[in-house]
């Protein structure tokens, strides 16, 4: 069986929605022990807007941070990434590209349905992919290769549209193929995925594009809002992709998938994840009792 590639996005989407600002320092000492649980990437930052996301406004902060520790216990760490909007956002994470704390890749972030890029984005679908446009192409002259993960968002449903058929999502993804992002990141925004949904996404993305053999292969972000996302990662291990999100302590959760009495549960902990994984036969590079330090830390911080 395949290694399977797992990636902690619990400081960056993990946080975001968090009401309760918290430190630039805490933050970084999240990233350390998900460093040492040996997840082969953290998603460490948003270089968003503090205006629309004030919870990521410390970006660099926690990048500075993170340098600052170095060479212990970065010397042998995860690939490390964040996400640019736009090219202002690019403007600011060029600063982190080099250095013990680098990122490695750039995440762009497109929406498979028009009301939710919209209100997410302030932007179509097309407009938000035309500024992709001026970043890819920064992104390709810079001197050293950056990845570039291309996440869309509400591949099963939308909190406003509902159901999204598939062929928007295939159509969303080829745009960012042929501007050259690295990966596709599937994201069921609000965590409607069920096994049989997942299924025929996968096979229909599978049939137009190809899941692993094309030069941007999948990765499957869940989120656990009704307790499928294990079914679904079986469904996508099973379908032949071998890289996938999680967040640490199940933090996150899309705020539009909340009701005013009730938190939307967040994105599929990592410990879940990995433990499915591990169940379906195939191995990861995760110290699970790291992570268990790692999880036991984030709660503390959300409890705060």
């Amino acid at each position: 069986m395949p290694n399977v590639r797992i990636t902690d996005v619990s400081p960056r989407d993990g946080l975001q929605n968090e009401s309760a600002m918290i430190a630039a320092a805490d933050k970084a000492q999240l990233v350390r022990l998900l460093c040492a649980a040996c997840v082969d990437e953290v998603e460490v930052t948003s270089f968003v807007s503090p205006k629309w996301v004030p919870q990521l406004g410390d970006a660099g902060a926690v990048l500075a941070d993170l340098a600052a520790s170095a060479p212990s216990p970065l010397t042998s760490r995860p690939l490390f990434s964040a996400l640019v909007p736009n090219e202002r956002g690019l403007d600011s994470a060029l600063t982190f590209l080099q250095g013990p704390a680098a990122l490695g890749k750039l995440s762009l972030f497109a929406a498979a349905s028009e009301t939710f890029s919209q209100k997410n984005t302030n932007g179509s679908i097309s407009q938000v992919l035309e500024r992709f446009v001026p970043v890819m192409h920064r992104i390709r002259a810079l001197p050293h290769r950056i990845l570039v993960r291309g996440y869309i968002s509400c591949v099963v449903a939308c909190p406003f549209e509902g159901l999204i058929a598939p062929a928007q999502v295939v159509d969303v993804a080829k745009k960012l193929i042929a501007m050259g992002v690295d990966e596709i990141d599937l994201g069921d925004t609000i965590g409607a995925a069920t096994r049989e949904t997942t299924r025929e996404l996968l096979n229909i993305y599978a049939r137009e594009i190809g899941l692993v053999t094309t030069a941007s292969p999948v990765t499957l972000h869940l989120h656990d809002t009704f307790g499928h996302a294990a079914d679904c990662v079986r469904v996508a291990l099973d379908a032949g992709i071998t890289s996938f999100d999680g967040s640490v302590a199940g933090l996150g959760g899309c705020p539009y998938a909340s009701t005013p009495t009730r938190r939307a549960p967040g994105n599929i902990d990592t410990a879940l994840l990995v433990n499915t994984v591990h169940a379906a036969g195939f191995t990861t590079h995760v110290d699970l009792d790291a992570l268990a330090c790692a999880s036991q830390y984030a709660r503390k911080l959300v409890q705060r």
